[in-house]
C-alpha cells in the first residue's frame, strides 16, 4: 500500500542531499540541515502518514455515474418527493453528490467504522486490525477526504453529526477541528447506549459512545425548537408556527418582579378589541383598557415592557381570550424550548432493545451487527433539521437514518428527504438497508429510488465520452430534484426533434428539462405557459470538468 507522505518526504530529502553535494560550503550546509530538520520534525496538531485508496485511484481513469435499479423503486405517492439509496463505495457517491447537492444538504449524520482493531472495517479490500502499525493513519486518510466532501455538501447553516467511540475520538476531534474549524464545533455529546456497561472488559465496562456536532458556519446554524428531553404533552395548542402552550401574561407568582411597586415600568394599560383580536398601547374607540390585575384585585406586572409586548403580538405570540367570569385575559404563546444537555440518557437509546431488536424484527433474522437505536438517530435529526430538510448519511449501514426520517415525518407531518449511501459488501445494501426501507412501507409509506454506481472509462478512443455520459444525466436530474422523470408530468428533452411530441404529451403543471443552450420559440413558450409547465435547463456542471479533461469541451 502506497504511503504518500513518506514518498514525498523521501523525495525532498533526497533532493536536499543533492544540494549538499553541489553546495558544500558551511552556510549552505547549515541552511539545508535546517530544512531537513523542518521536514522531519513533528508539528503541533494532527499528523498522520497519508495513504492512498484504490477507490480514489479508480477516479484517475474512470468517471463515476449512477444507474437505477428500477426493480427496487418504491412509489407510495406519485405527488411526493423521492428519497434515494445509493449503492457503491461512498467516495464515488459523494463525488456525484458534489454535482447535485453542493451546498444543499441541511444535515449529515454518519456512523463511520470505529477502527477498534477487531477487523471491523476494510481499507483497500483488506481488514485493518490492531497489529497494523498504520491503522490510525489509514483511518484518517479514509475519513479525511469524506469529511472534506461533507463540508462542501452542507448548506452554510448546515450541521454535521458524527457517531464515534473512544478508539478514534481524539483523532476525529482534531480532524474535524482542522476541516470545519474549532470555532464551528457545537459540542461533544455523551450517549449512554448500554447503561449496565460491558461486563467483559477488564477495567471500565463501557456504557457510552459519543456524537460530535459541527456546524459549517456556527453563526448561521441553529437547533430546532423540537423537544428532545422535556415533556411535549404540555404543548396542546397548534398554529401555523407549530405547537405551543398558553401562559398568563401577568406575573402570577410572588417575587421581586411581580409587584407594581418593585417594577412600576411593567405596570401599564393594554387596550384590547376582542372582536378584532387587536391590541394597542394607546386608547382607541371600541378598545377596552386592561391592567395586570388578578381576578381577586391584586395589582401585578406584565412580563415585558410595552414595546416588547407589541413585538410579541406582531409575531403572533399573544392570544386574547374572553370569558364571562374573568373578562378579557392576555396570554403568551410559549413554544417548545429546552437547553440540550451534553449527556444523553434515555432507555430508548439502548442499542440492543431499540436498535438490534427492531432491525431483527423487521428482517426476520439477524443480518447486521450493532445498528444504532432508531430513537437516538430520530432525536438527532429532530434536533438538527427542519421539517423540509435534506438529510444525508453516507455510512448508511442498516438504514436506521432512513427509517428515522420516515418515522419523524409521520410524527410531525414533515417533508424531510433522505439520501443514504452504502456499499454492498456481504449484500448489505440489497438485503439489509433496502429490505428495511421496504419492510417499513406499510406503516411509513414513502417514495424510494435505488441507484448503483458504475464507471465510464475516461480515455476510450472507440466512443464519445459526452454521449456516454448523457446516458446517465437522467439519474442526476432525479437525484438533484428528488423527483422521477416519468415521461408524463416530468419529462427530459434529449433532442430537438422530440419537442413536438413532448409538448403534446406533457401534463398540466409539469416540469420540462431541456439541454443547456436550447432555445424555445415564443409560440412553444406561450404553449408551455398556458399549461403551467416549469422549464428547467439541464445543468452544464454535471460533467463539465470531465469533458474538459478528455478534450471534448
Amino acid at each position: 500500500m502506497t504511503n504518500l507522505s513518506k514518498i514525498k518526504r523521501e523525495r525532498m530529502l533526497a533532493y536536499l542531499e543533492q544540494l549538499k553535494a553541489l553546495n558544500d560550503d558551511e552556510e549552505h550546509i547549515r541552511t539545508i540541515t535546517e530544512i531537513e530538520n523542518a521536514l522531519t520534525e513533528k508539528k503541533y496538531g494532527l499528523v498522520w502518514e497519508e495513504h492512498s485508496e484504490q477507490v480514489d485511484e479508480m477516479l484517475a481513469h474512470n468517471i463515476p455515474v449512477f444507474i437505477e435499479d428500477e426493480t427496487r423503486k418504491i412509489v407510495a405517492d406519485e405527488e411526493e418527493p423521492y428519497n434515494f439509496l445509493l449503492e457503491g463505495d461512498n467516495l464515488h457517491s459523494l463525488k456525484l453528490l458534489e454535482k447535485t447537492h453542493k451546498g444543499k444538504i441541511d444535515v449529515i449524520y454518519i456512523d463511520p467504522p470505529y477502527n477498534t482493531g477487531a477487523k471491523d472495517w476494510k481499507y483497500n479490500n483488506n481488514f485493518v486490525d490492531a497489529t497494523d502499525a498504520f491503522r490510525h493513519s489509514k483511518w484518517l486518510s479514509f475519513m479525511n477526504e469524506r469529511i472534506q466532501t461533507a463540508k462542501l455538501l452542507l448548506k452554510d447553516e448546515g450541521i454535521l453529526v458524527v457517531a464515534i467511540d473512544h478508539y478514534e475520538l481524539a483523532q476525529l476531534i482534531m480532524l474535524l477541528d482542522s476541516v470545519f474549524g474549532e470555532d464551528n464545533r457545537i459540542g461533544i455529546v455523551t450517549v449512554v447506549h448500554k447503561p449496565e456497561g460491558r461486563n467483559q472488559e477488564k477495567f471500565f465496562g463501557t456504557s457510552n459512545e459519543f456524537a460530535l456536532f459541527y456546524a459549517k458556519q456556527k453563526a448561521l446554524a441553529s437547533f430546532s425548537n423540537e423537544l428532545i428531553f422535556s415533556d411535549i404533552d404540555e404543548y396542546k395548542e397548534i398554529d401555523e408556527e407549530g405547537i405551543y402552550k398558553l401562559k398568563n401574561f401577568i406575573r402570577m407568582t410572588d417575587g421581586k418582579y411581580a409587584t407594581r411597586e418593585a417594577k412600576p415600568n411593567f405596570y401599564y394599560p393594554i387596550y384590547v378589541n376582542i372582536e378584532k383580536k387587536d391590541v394597542s398601547l394607546s386608547p382607541k374607540d371600541g378598545y377596552r383598557e386592561i391592567y395586570p390585575v388578578t381576578r381577586s384585585g391584586v395589582e401585578r406586572t406584565w412580563k415585558t415592557l410595552p414595546n416588547t409586548f407589541l413585538n410579541y403580538y406582531r409575531k403572533g405570540n399573544i392570544e386574547l381570550i374572553e370569558d364571562s367570569e374573568s373578562g378579557i385575559q392576555i396570554f403568551e404563546k410559549l413554544r417548545p424550548a429546552e437547553v440540550v444537555r451534553t449527556h444523553w440518557i434515555k432507555k430508548e437509546y439502548h442499542s440492543y432493545h431499540y436498535g438490534t431488536k427492531i432491525l431483527n424484527d423487521l428482517l426476520g433474522e439477524k443480518k447486521f451487527e450493532f445498528p444504532k437505536s432508531l430513537h437516538l438517530v430520530k432525536d438527532m435529526i429532530k434536533l438538527t433539521s427542519t421539517r423540509n430538510s435534506i438529510i444525508l448519511d453516507y455510512f448508511a449501514g442498516s438504514g436506521t437514518t432512513g427509517h428515522a426520517v420516515a418515522q419523524l415525518n409521520a410524527e410531525d407531518g414533515g417533508n424531510r428527504r433522505y439520501i443514504l449511501c452504502t456499499n454492498n459488501e456481504n449484500n448489505i445494501c440489497e438485503e439489509v438497508t433496502y429490505q428495511r426501507l421496504k419492510n417499513i412501507q406499510t406503516d411509513l409509506p414513502h417514495n424510494l429510488k435505488y441507484f448503483k454506481t458504475d464507471f465510464i472509462k475516461k480515455f476510450n478512443q472507440d466512443e464519445s465520452i459526452s454521449s456516454r455520459m448523457m446516458e446517465h444525466i437522467k439519474e442526476l436530474i432525479e437525484l438533484e430534484n428528488h423527483i422521477e422523470i416519468d415521461g408524463k408530468k416530468v419529462i427530459m428533452l434529449e433532442r430537438e426533434e422530440q419537442l413536438t411530441k413532448v409538448l403534446e404529451s406533457i401534463q398540466d403543471g409539469g416540469k420540462l428539462f431541456i439541454p443547456s443552450g436550447f432555445f424555445l420559440s415564443q409560440i412553444d413558450q406561450a404553449f408551455l405557459d398556458k399549461k403551467d409547465i416549469t422549464v428547467i435547463e439541464i445543468p452544464e456542471y454535471y460533467f463539465r470538468n470531465e469533458l474538459r479533461e478528455v478534450g471534448e469541451l
